[in-house]
């Protein structure tokens, strides 16, 4: 029986550029709601949300990689990377809950539009592309998946931000007042059909689907092209977190094997499934005579 782990220690994300991030974030989207009241903007109150969503991401991301780094235990025999989905299915419940409650302020004004405070909306506008567009170039030093994931949710924030701006330049010279519910919608939509395509995603994680169908026929094939395995079964592919991957297999040989082409054939199953960059990987080897005990 083979059992192999990977640990590949270069997907910590550092701690001193989530920090600064959440911080910045955080701080700016207590402004945000602030001001959305304040300016009677839906827009803004529209991007406090995106924000808040942003800050839970990397608020959540910062403790997780504070926790990922302590050791398997027996309670957590994979670790902590599987908490991660429990921040990702919280976050997203937070961020439906606050688009409908913009959708259900915003939605009225489309009859009855309120013409927002315009210089306020400049205002926090330029604030929300300075912070923003900060927190984005500290996260682009970063070289891991989530950092440069989460780098894009910001700059997304920044291009919101943008918009608000040129609404609230408009809404100087004319009196267009509908321009922000309509703004704010828009907005709101974006997120929506974002947060139910990851709330999917993590759904999927949480009762471990395969996260590639095509990786799991892949790996399929290439176990059984190898010398002497002449079948498969309880081939699990399923996923930690969405980055870190684990496979189980037995693998039924087509003779028994002495030592030395066991070893042998160990390698090769190394050698196949190393592309993949598997977190945990176990690999059972049944002679032809055995039953299997999963059985």
């Amino acid at each position: 029986m083979g059992h192999h782990h990977n640990h590949d220690h270069s997907k910590d994300m550092p701690s001193n550029r989530l920090g600064w991030a959440f911080l910045l974030n955080f701080v700016f989207t207590i402004i945000e709601f602030i001001g959305g009241f304040l300016t009677n903007s839906t827009a803004i109150l529209a991007d406090a949300v995106h924000d808040l969503g942003d800050s839970l991401s990397l608020g959540l991301a910062w403790i997780l990689n504070k926790l990922g780094k302590k050791q398997a235990n027996q309670h957590f025999t994979y670790g902590y990377k599987r908490l991660n989905l429990a921040g990702a299915f919280i976050n997203a419940v937070v961020l439906i809950a606050g688009s409908a409650w913009v959708l259900v302020e915003a939605i009225p004004r489309l009859w009855n539009p309120q013409m927002p405070v315009a210089d306020g909306m400049i205002a926090l506008a330029v604030v929300g592309i300075t912070v923003n567009g900060f927190a984005a170039y500290k996260l682009s030093e970063g070289k891991t998946l989530n950092e440069r994931v989460i780098n894009w949710h910001l700059l997304e924030d920044v291009f919101g931000w943008v918009a608000v701006l040129i609404v609230g330049i408009v809404l100087l010279f004319v009196d267009w007042p509908i321009l922000d519910p309509i703004l704010s919608i828009g907005f709101t939509l974006f997120i929506l059909v974002n947060v139910l395509r990851n709330l999917w995603a993590t759904l999927k994680l949480f009762i471990q689907a395969t996260p590639d169908k095509k990786t799991y026929r892949q790996v399929a094939d290439a176990l059984l092209e190898l010398p002497h395995v002449a079948d498969l079964h309880h081939l699990h592919f399923w996923s930690l977190d969405g980055e870190e991957h684990v496979l189980t297999v037995h693998l039924v040989l087509t003779e028994n094997l002495d030592i030395e082409t066991r070893s042998d054939l160990k390698q090769r199953i190394d050698n196949v499934l190393a592309p993949y960059a598997l977190s945990h990987t176990t690999v059972e080897l049944e002679n032809p005579d055995e039953a299997c005990r999963d059985n």
